[in-house]
């Protein structure tokens, strides 16, 4: 736990990649509700 608290905190490279890791999985699974939604049968 500690190793991935310095690869987080520790220097700005690790924090960028962990923010983009995050926002990507935010990203696809916006994209996967939408086509949940959307794919619906009306009612």
């Amino acid at each position: 736990m500690a190793f991935w608290l310095d690869l987080m905190f520790g220097n700005p490279i690790g924090l960028l990649s962990m923010i983009v890791i995050f926002s990507t999985i935010g990203i696809v699974s916006y994209i996967t509700w939408m086509f949940i939604v959307k794919s619906a049968p009306k009612q």
